[in-house]
């Protein structure tokens, strides 16, 4: 019996197990919700071309939660058996005795349960051995190595395959169940000449392998990431315009998410409180999340609490058409949930047509980032101030790399003075954009 196999045989029996789980819970509470994940992978590191460490995991487990009238109670287990169910319900009902009430819990809202939902393609499981797995992150280490004399050493390369299913079931009857899988492949160097050392890394990330860069092309790109930093310098202290990165891009519009999360509204804890139908970003800027993408890295045909995913605009017209909303958070706004428990689900970034190359024209002179540090990032002001390393670009070309620079604003600010989005759009996270130019941020520097 093949791996897929086995899985489609596994999905059958935990749904069993969901199914007996809501059957003893129902029989005291009120509602209930009980989800299962079963992840199986390997993770290869390897250092010098040498593997350093294997590691294999199974993992699973049983979480169910009960409401009695608007109290909560909630229990797991990774003890599949119907004993060891039975006792994980029960103490998930005399958890529940103990709770204060809340008018706001529940299950979500059964109309919009995910009862017929689509098949994604996301099940690519790898049945790779460990040797096969060590000689990808060796070859990406050796193309690494050998591109350029300057590489001394490395922070070493991995490879992870990893596969598992979700199982997701309620008291209002929805029962649901996906496969998924993930691989990924990565290298990280460091190059040393007389003036210092600087390191880089590259990644590769898919659903199935066959979409995985060559362990070359992720050892050449780290190598010359690597290199193109040698040498770098500080700026003067002074307002240019700044362009991210597509990679360093997709990060910006990460507190964007956060912004626009119910948890923060709710909490009055986000710069974005009120904003809703309000123009946050230009009026040519679009975002659209596509969740039933087939094979998407972050394609899901329902959410965390069985809600169906849709596709929706996030952005329109640089207006915020939608937050992002839980059924708690939902209830807390007085909104509908937008079916984002447990996140996003691909969001495409609309761009302005122009390449890279014409990007940095765009630019002209200023700083290119293409990398940020630190956590100073305030969701509840917007107040921005991260370290930065990236070029200084002079007349549309790359002059010098430069580090140990900040880059400083306020996101209500920097979204509004988007100028233009690249076409060269990053494809390996959940938030798809091309790069992005920023008319003017302050760079702290010497």
């Amino acid at each position: 019996m093949n791996v897929k196999e086995q899985v489609a045989l596994q999905r059958t029996e935990l749904e069993v197990a969901v199914n007996y789980a809501l059957e003893m819970a129902c029989k005291k509470a009120d509602t209930a919700e009980v989800t299962i994940t079963k992840t199986t992978g390997i993770s290869v590191a390897t250092h010098m071309c040498e593997v350093e460490s294997v590691e294999f995991n199974s993992d699973g487990m049983l979480e169910i939660t009960v409401y009695r009238g608007q109290c909560k109670g909630s229990a797991s287990t990774s003890d599949l058996s119907k004993k060891a169910i039975t006792q994980t319900v029960a103490a998930a009902l005399d958890i529940a005795n103990y709770t204060s009430e809340d008018p706001f819990s529940g299950p979500a809202p059964a109309k919009l349960m995910a009862y017929d939902y689509p098949e994604l393609d996301l099940f690519y499981p790898d049945e790779s051995e460990p040797g096969h797995a060590a000689k990808k992150a060796i070859a990406a280490e050796r193309a690494a190595l050998g591109y350029d004399k300057r590489i001394k050493f490395n922070h070493g390369a991995s490879y992870d395959s990893h596969y598992g299913v979700r199982i997701y079931g309620n008291s209002h009857g929805m029962l649901g169940s996906y496969a998924s899988s993930c691989h990924n492949l990565s290298c990280s160097v460091i190059a040393k000449d007389s003036k210092g050392m600087e390191r880089d890394y590259s990644y590769t990330v898919a659903r199935d392998k066959l979409d995985l860069w060559t362990p070359e092309k992720v050892g050449i790109q780290a190598a010359k990431r690597t290199i193109a930093r040698m040498g770098s310098r500080r700026v003067s202290t002074c307002y240019a315009p700044v362009m991210f990165s597509a990679d360093i891009a997709t990060g910006l519009l990460g507190h964007l998410v956060m912004g626009i999360s119910g948890s923060n509204l709710y909490r009055k804890s986000s710069f974005l409180l009120n904003k809703l139908g309000h123009q946050i970003l230009p009026k040519w800027f679009q975002i659209y999340e596509r969740p039933h993408i087939l094979k998407g890295i972050a394609s899901l045909p329902f959410d965390h609490e069985g809600l169906i995913t849709r596709n929706l605009d996030i952005i329109k017209n640089g207006e915020l058409q939608t937050y992002l909303v839980t059924s708690y958070a939902a209830r807390k706004l007085g909104m509908e949930p937008t079916g984002h428990a447990g996140g996003i689900h691909n969001w495409f970034i609309g761009n302005t047509g122009q390449s890279y190359e014409q990007m940095l024209k765009c630019l002209n002179t200023g700083l290119l980032v293409t990398e940020l540090m630190g956590q100073g990032v305030n969701i509840v002001t917007g107040d921005y101030s991260r370290g930065a390393a990236g070029f200084w670009v002079e007349n549309g070309e790359l002059k010098y790399p430069v580090s140990e620079i900040t880059i400083a604003g306020n996101l209500t600010d920097m979204f509004k003075q988007i100028i233009a989005v690249g076409t060269d759009t990053e494809c390996r996270c959940q938030i798809q954009t091309g790069s992005i130019l920023i008319e003017s941020i302050k760079i702290g520097g010497a």
